[in-house]
């Protein structure tokens, strides 16, 4: 499995890309999606939702059990992936692609995100 290099990393398994005009692409990682099994529903925060680092923003509920989705930063929730919503195996079939959760304009990114190789050497352990 491999991580994009271009990505940052939470220990919660979600990945966040890099900032464009303020806003950032969240999702959760191919490990996270492996270890959850057929995803088949999703709860995400609303648009205009304020989502803050670390804490809980959503569910993940899969075949074998229901799991929290963490925001990797503080901001304000600018749009949902309506194709994961009524397609939630996405999330295992394309995590870093079409699977991707929601965009948020960053307030405020925590310094402690991993780089892919320290998420590798992380979700290795």
């Amino acid at each position: 499995m491999s991580n994009p290099q271009q990505l940052r990393y939470s220990k919660e398994h979600e990945w966040l890309s890099a900032a464009e005009d303020g806003v950032a692409t969240v999702g959760i990682t191919e490990h996270a999606a492996n270890a959850l099994g057929d995803v088949v529903f999703v709860q995400l925060p609303e648009v205009g939702a304020s989502v803050t680092a670390g804490e809980t923003c959503g569910e993940l509920e899969s075949t074998k059990s229901v799991s929290d989705l963490y925001s990797p930063v503080t901001g304000e929730v600018t749009e949902v992936n309506e194709d994961v919503v009524n397609d939630p195996s996405l999330v295992n079939s394309a995590p870093f692609e079409g699977g991707w959760l929601f965009k948020v304009r960053v307030a405020e990114e925590p310094a402690d995100l991993l780089s892919a190789d320290e998420y590798t050497d992380f979700s290795a352990g």
